[in-house]
C-alpha cells in the first residue's frame, strides 16, 4: 500500500491558451490533512478534478491512493469521498432521500440516521433540497461524501455559507476522521479554517507551488521580526521610520494597525512607545507577534482582486 493518499508529479492541465496548473508537486500523506490555497484561478479546482477523475492530466502524474484516478476510476470510487461545492443535489429530492441513495451505492454504509444526526439534519431529513439554506446544502453534499468510508476525502469549500456553531462542528468532524485514519484534502478560502484544520498547507498562484509546509512553519517564518500594535488611523510614520534603527521600516497594513519589520530589540520597542506617547496616543495590543496565515498568502499571491 502507498503511504501517500495523493501524489502528484509534475502536472500540466491547459484549457484552450490558458494553463490553469503549470508543473504541480504535490504529496498528501496517509492520515493526514492537507489544504490546498490560492487566489482564484490559481488552479486548485483543477487540480483536485483530475483527482477526482474529471479531467485528464496534459502532462505530469497523477496517483490517488497509488492508483491512476483517470484509468483506475471504478476501483477507486468505493475509496474515495467528493464532497463538490455547491452540492450537485437534484432541487426536488428531500435530505434524506438523497443520502440514502448514495449510501444505497456503498459496500458498507454508515448509518443514514446516524450521519444525519452528527450533522443536524435530522430535523430537515424531509425536506425538498431546493428548500434547505446553503449551509444545510453543504452538511448534506459532506455527509454524502462520508457515508461510504472512504479512505481520502476531497472537500471543495466544506464551510462555504455555514453560520459559526455549523463550521465548528464541520471542523469536529473532519479532526475525526483524520483520528479514524482517513485523508482529507480540502480547499477553502478561509485562512483561520486552514490553519485550524491542516497538517500541511499548500499555497498555489498561477498553477504552480508557491509554498508548501505546516501552519506552523509558514506563519513563525520572520515571526521575530515583526512588531505588532494598534493605534489611531492615519498616523503620519515618516517621523518613527526616521527615529527607528536603518534596517526597521513601519507600515499601516489596515487602518489603525499598525507594523514594524526588520528586526525587534528592547529599543525598538521603546522608539514605537515614546513615538505613541509624542502623538498622545496609547497604543493597544503592542506584541511580538507571528504572521497569520493571510499575511503569508498575501505576502505570496498578492493584494489585488481577482476574477
Amino acid at each position: 500500500m502507498s503511504p501517500l493518499a495523493v501524489q502528484i508529479c509534475g502536472l500540466v492541465r491547459s484549457f484552450g491558451a490558458t494553463r490553469a496548473v503549470d508543473g504541480l508537486d504535490l504529496e498528501l500523506p496517509r492520515e493526514r490533512v492537507l489544504a490546498l490555497l490560492g487566489p482564484n484561478g490559481a488552479g486548485k479546482t483543477t487540480t483536485v478534478e483530475v483527482c477526482e477523475g474529471f479531467l485528464r492530466p496534459d502532462a505530469g502524474t497523477v496517483r490517488v491512493l497509488g492508483r491512476d484516478p483517470g484509468t483506475d476510476a471504478g476501483a477507486l470510487r468505493p475509496r474515495v469521498g467528493v464532497m463538490p461545492q455547491g452540492g450537485g443535489a437534484y432541487p426536488g429530492v428531500r435530505a434524506a432521500e438523497m443520502l440514502e441513495l448514495v449510501a444505497a451505492c456503498a459496500a458498507r454504509p454508515l448509518p443514514v440516521g446516524w450521519l444525519l444526526d452528527v450533522l443536524g439534519l435530522t430535523s430537515v431529513s424531509r425536506v425538498p433540497y431546493k428548500r434547505l439554506s446553503g449551509g444545510q446544502q453543504q452538511r448534506l453534499a459532506l455527509a454524502c461524501a462520508l457515508v461510504g468510508r472512504p479512505e481520502l476525502v476531497f472537500l471543495d469549500e466544506p464551510t462555504a455559507g455555514m453560520d459559526p456553531q455549523a463550521r465548528r462542528l464541520v471542523w469536529e468532524l473532519v479532526t475525526a476522521l483524520r483520528a479514524d485514519g482517513v485523508s482529507v484534502l480540502l480547499t477553502t478560502h478561509l485562512m483561520e479554517e486552514a490553519e485550524a484544520l491542516a497538517d500541511r498547507v499548500v499555497i498555489v498562484d498561477h498553477g504552480r507551488v508557491v509554498a508548501d509546509g505546516s501552519p506552523a512553519e509558514l506563519t513563525t517564518a520572520g515571526a521575530e521580526q515583526q512588531l505588532r500594535f494598534g493605534a489611531r488611523p492615519g498616523m503620519e510614520l515618516a517621523p518613527l521610520v526616521a527615529a527607528l534603527p536603518e534596517h526597521c521600516r513601519a507600515s499601516e497594513p489596515k487602518p489603525g494597525s499598525y507594523l514594524v519589520e526588520g528586526g525587534v530589540d528592547p529599543q525598538v520597542v521603546a522608539t514605537v512607545t515614546a513615538w505613541c506617547a509624542q502623538h498622545g496616543v496609547l497604543a493597544d495590543d503592542l506584541r511580538i507577534a507571528r504572521r497569520s496565515l493571510e499575511d503569508v498568502f498575501l505576502d505570496l499571491t498578492g493584494r489585488e482582486l481577482r476574477s
